[in-house]
């Protein structure tokens, strides 16, 4: 019988104990996500930063390309056409090697930004 009531009132004690650390651990694990959102969409924003300069850059060394282009040729026509030509090649060259040049970066780098986090998340390793 002195076990049971030893028992009873260990969880007795130890009630607001563990109360306390399950608030702390899911106050952990909210601030964890709430960092990895906000690096998420930081390189998110980043990510659309970036596509938008290439964008105004490919239009502009276009322009700049098929304005060239034309003068050679003396023609507005194949200047352009040419350049468009040129920007197909690229788009297609980039379509055929989009795996291997940025899904799988992309993604091994995202696993070693979790893996990272993780890490540090769970403080140094006593071993």
């Amino acid at each position: 019988m002195s076990q049971t009531e030893d028992l009873g009132s260990f969880l007795k004690q130890s009630k607001p104990l563990l109360k306390e650390y399950l608030e702390t651990r899911a106050e952990i694990f909210r601030l964890q996500a709430v960092r990895m959102v906000s690096q998420s969409a930081g390189y998110l924003v980043w990510i659309l930063v970036s596509v938008f300069l290439v964008f105004l850059i490919l239009l502009f060394s276009g322009l700049v390309l098929g304005f060239w282009l034309s003068g050679l040729f003396h023609s507005h026509v194949q200047g352009f056409g040419l350049t468009t030509l040129v920007l197909i090649a690229i788009f297609a060259l980039l379509a055929v090697l989009r795996r291997q040049l940025f899904v799988e970066p992309l993604t091994e780098r995202i696993i070693q930004k979790t893996n990272d986090t993780t890490e540090a998340s769970a403080g140094p390793s006593v071993e």
